[in-house]
């Protein structure tokens, strides 16, 4: 480490001759080709589709690809030109703490997992890479199975907010959700749930079933937090 440190300044590359390294570039190609598909498998995993509610949520895949891309480059740098250049991987941890906002845990926890995907691709890791992209996509559907949601619903006839607190709730329950909270504010007119959804639910349904299902008289505003 110190040798690194006390020594003269100057290129660890090959510079306008690296392009005539044919084969080492139809190599990284496919690296980064590779960790760009096992990244996108898992940003378009078919339960991203069940929790997408906002503008970022459905620009998140673009974000797991690219940092899959980041990951192999940052591989393909360490085997290429040694171990020396690993401390870049520094200034990515940073980058995807300080440039990267996702609006929950769990989409930061892909981030990450699809960044090592991409990592271990550049790393001529392609097996543990696979074997990763396999593992996790299962593992989502474990994890996913049952997604927890927040709805606020507001601007409630102030005389019945107990009864449209009850007609949401049993439509939540109709729906199998499991209901974890429940919290009413008749001064401000709302109500809180957190619940969990079955199975076959998404938001997308219970929002269709709220508007349909809810008599009008007690219907009110919502307001949606998922994670």
């Amino acid at each position: 480490m110190s040798e690194f440190l006390l020594q003269e300044p100057g290129s660890l590359g090959d510079g306008w001759r690296g392009f005539t390294d044919v084969a080492f570039l139809v190599s990284a190609l496919l690296t980064l080709t590779l960790a760009a598909i096992l990244g996108a498998a898992i940003a378009y995993h078919p339960k991203h589709g069940q929790t997408t509610d906002t503008l970022e949520d459905i620009e998140a895949p673009k974000i797991y690809i690219l940092y899959a891309v980041v990951g192999a480059m940052v591989g393909i740098m360490v085997v290429k030109y040694g171990l020396v250049v690993g401390f870049v991987l520094f200034g990515m941890g940073g980058l995807i703490r300080f440039r990267t906002s996702l609006r929950s845990a769990s989409r930061t926890g892909r981030v990450i997992f699809v960044t090592l995907i991409g990592l271990s691709t550049g790393l001529d890791l392609p097996h543990v890479a696979l074997l990763a992209t396999v593992f996790g996509f299962a593992l989502i559907y474990l994890l996913d199975a049952s997604v927890t949601y927040r709805i606020d619903v507001k601007a409630l006839p102030s005389k019945h907010v107990a009864d449209a607190a009850a007609a949401y709730r049993a439509l939540l329950e109709q729906e199998g959700c499991r209901i974890k909270s429940e919290k009413r504010n008749p001064e401000k007119k709302r109500v809180m749930f957190i619940f969990q959804s079955s199975r076959h639910v998404t938001h997308h349904r219970l929002e269709d079933l709220f508007d349909t299902q809810i008599d009008e008289f007690l219907r009110g505003s919502v307001d949606w937090e998922i994670d």
